[in-house]
This record gives structure tokens, C-alpha cells and sequence, in this order.
């Protein structure tokens, strides 16, 4: 039997020694030359739904944005609160700002994704740039150069979106190290022709390739998923261009408890079901092989069978995975995590399989 797992072993090594150097190894680098801006005109849209205290925040960081012609189109998406209020006077002082109140539809009662339509649809400019309302850019030329990257061919550009360092709060590095992780395979993928998904927190298309697609129409019933699944939807390995200068980032207020964080990750995992066959072949056979390497790891470990080899391979995968992950932070600005890498990935994995149960049993619904 232990023979057997020696077997099984020294491939889980083999497919993670494939994945942290073959494929999350070719990270895009940060000191990629950046394209030079360009004239073209932009369209920022920001869906918020009870976000009063964010769009405070927001706004008068992205009306000093250091870009020539530029609209911010501000959707109200039935908020309760004083969101719209914030968003009419924000519009009384400047002449760029466009406000789209959504009215409550039965038919689509708690989907972000028809809000969004609205806002698309009034937005003037070709160029799209999306943000969240929790979320603000790390410079004043995030639209210059997360636009710079469009080009003839490429239609969509996915940039990093980073969470607020909390300190000695330990949710809150599990928090920017699973944000981390996703941002390495998404943008690892991409940037080896496999683009799969994105993040509405900092992501530009052009409105053309939306109406093209005929916008979320063939994922209007899944709540979520206005970022990813469109993107797995459209995304070649021709039209996506990706940009992670630190001046393109954007960060975001994290969850403070658990809980909420919890809900959260169930709904951005409940649409991973919806990718593409081999997405989400991928996907799950890396996350497969990271649950086998720890558990064989253990297993052989402490039955010290043929430790020597076991030894090998463990420093084997874990000298490749931190030299891979290391590059990867670096470009991010994420090296702090790094050094708790084995700890938070164990928690991550227990986390990921919680969630992946408890979302067989039952599915979060609405966006807010």
C-alpha cells in the first residue's frame, strides 16, 4: 500500500511541479513596458446597491483622475439608503458624471447583472472600465493605464484588484492570500492564452463585444458571475490583454467578520460551475493535487516509508512554488504573504472544500 502512495505521491508532485512552474512560473512581469495612453474616450461604471459611506470614498478619487476624456456612469441599484442622493449631487459639480437609477424588476429582483445592462446601455463611450463602490484606485492614472492596454485585437483587459492590509488580523491575511492565489491562476492563464475569468473590481471591455455576446443573456439566471462568467464567455487568447502596473491596482475594504467573508466566497465559487470544460478541469485538477500533496505528504511522512524520496519531493515542491509565488507577489506587491505560504494554504484548502460542501446543499442568491 505504501508503495502504492509513493506512486501516487511522486505524480501529485509532478502535476504541482507543472502548475507552480510551468504555468504560474510564467507570470506576467510588472516591468512590462507599458503601452503609452491613449485618446480614446472612457466610460467608468460603478453598480452600488446601498453603498452611501463607499461612494464617499470613491468619487472624488475618480473625478481627480489624471485622464483626458472620461465619464463616470453611477448606477443606483434599488438602493434603500442615501446612495442616489450622493450620486445626484457628486453629479451637480461635475459634467462627466451620468446617474442610472434602477427601478425594482420582479423578473430580475436581486440581479446585479440587469443593473449593469442599464448602466452599459447609457454609457457614451466604447470603452468600458469597471469598478465596485467599495473600491478604490492605488493611483490617479488607473483609467490611463488600464485603457492603454486596448488595441485593435485586444477588447478585454484584466487588472488586479488587492484588499486593504488589516494588521494582526488574521482573516484578513487569509483574505488577501486567497485574492492573491486567484489573481495568479486567472492572470498565469491568460497571459498563457487560457483566459478564464476576472474580477469586477478592476476590469475594462469594450461595449461592442458586450452587445456582441448579446451581454449576460446566456448566464442572466446565475446571480452572479457579471465579471467571471462573461469573461469565460468572451475571453481568446487574442483579445485579452493583461495590465498589473501598480499604478493600474485597485484596492478594496475586506470583510471584517468570517461569516460574511464566507458568503462571499460561496458566491463567487457557485459560478465556477458554469466555466468551460477545461476551466474547470484545470482548476479542479489543481486543486485536487494540492489536497493530495498534503495528505500524502503526512501519510508517508509519518510512516517514514522511503523518507529520503519523500523528503525530496516535498523541498522539490515547495522550492518551486515558492520561487513561482514569490515573482508572482512581487509584482502584485503581495510579498508579505508569503512568508505564512504553507499555513494559510492548508487553512485555504480546508476553507475551499467547506465551501464547496455547503454549496451542494444549498446556493447564496443575491448580490447584496
Amino acid at each position: 500500500m505504501l508503495e502504492v502512495l509513493l506512486c501516487i505521491f511522486i505524480a501529485v508532485v509532478g502535476i504541482q511541479l507543472i502548475y507552480y512552474g510551468l504555468i504560474f512560473g510564467r507570470f506576467p512581469n510588472r516591468k512590462t513596458k507599458t503601452p503609452k495612453p491613449k485618446k480614446i474616450g472612457v466610460s467608468v461604471l460603478i453598480c452600488a446597491k446601498n453603498e452611501a459611506e463607499n461612494l464617499k470614498r470613491l468619487l472624488p478619487l475618480l473625478v481627480k483622475q489624471n485622464y483626458d476624456t472620461f465619464e463616470i456612469v453611477l448606477i443606483n441599484d434599488g438602493s434603500t439608503d442615501d446612495s442616489l442622493i450622493i450620486m445626484n449631487d457628486f453629479k451637480k459639480n461635475y459634467d462627466n458624471i451620468k446617474v442610472v437609477d434602477v427601478k425594482p424588476v420582479e423578473k430580475f429582483w436581486g440581479n446585479k447583472k440587469y443593473a449593469l445592462t442599464l448602466g452599459i446601455k447609457a454609457a457614451s463611450h466604447d470603452f468600458l472600465l469597471f469598478t465596485d463602490a467599495d473600491c478604490q484606485p492605488m493611483s490617479s492614472q488607473w483609467i490611463s493605464y488600464m485603457s492603454s492596454h486596448f488595441t485593435n485585437k485586444k477588447s478585454i483587459v484584466i487588472g488586479y484588484g488587492a484588499y486593504e492590509k488589516v494588521k494582526g488580523s488574521l482573516l484578513n491575511l487569509l483574505i488577501r492570500f486567497e485574492t492573491f492565489m486567484t489573481a495568479v491562476q486567472y492572470l498565469s492563464y491568460a497571459n498563457i492564452g487560457l483566459p478564464y475569468m476576472a474580477v469586477g473590481r478592476n476590469l475594462a471591455y469594450r461595449k461592442e463585444l458586450f452587445f456582441e455576446a448579446k451581454g449576460f443573456m446566456n448566464h442572466m439566471d446565475v446571480m452572479s458571475g457579471d465579471d467571471d462568467l462573461f469573461i469565460n464567455q468572451v475571453a481568446t487568447k487574442d483579445n485579452v490583454a493583461i495590465c498589473i502596473s501598480e499604478n493600474s491596482f485597485t484596492t478594496s475594504e475586506p470583510k471584517r467578520s468570517f461569516k460574511s467573508w464566507i458568503l462571499q466566497k460561496r458566491r463567487h465559487v457557485s459560478t465556477a460551475s458554469h466555466y468551460k470544460f477545461k476551466h474547470k478541469f484545470l482548476l479542479a485538477t489543481f486543486y485536487s493535487s494540492q489536497i493530495l500533496f498534503w495528505i500524502l505528504a503526512i501519510i508517508l511522512g509519518v510512516s517514514l516509508f522511503q523518507w529520503k524520496i519523500v523528503i525530496a519531493l516535498i523541498v522539490l515542491r515547495f522550492t518551486v512554488q515558492y520561487l513561482s509565488l514569490y515573482f508572482a507577489a512581487k509584482s502584485l506587491k503581495e510579498t508579505a504573504i508569503i512568508l505564512w505560504l504553507p499555513f494559510l494554504e492548508i487553512i485555504l484548502i480546508n476553507i475551499q472544500f467547506f465551501i464547496f460542501i455547503k454549496n451542494l446543499s444549498s446556493k447564496p442568491n443575491h448580490w447584496k
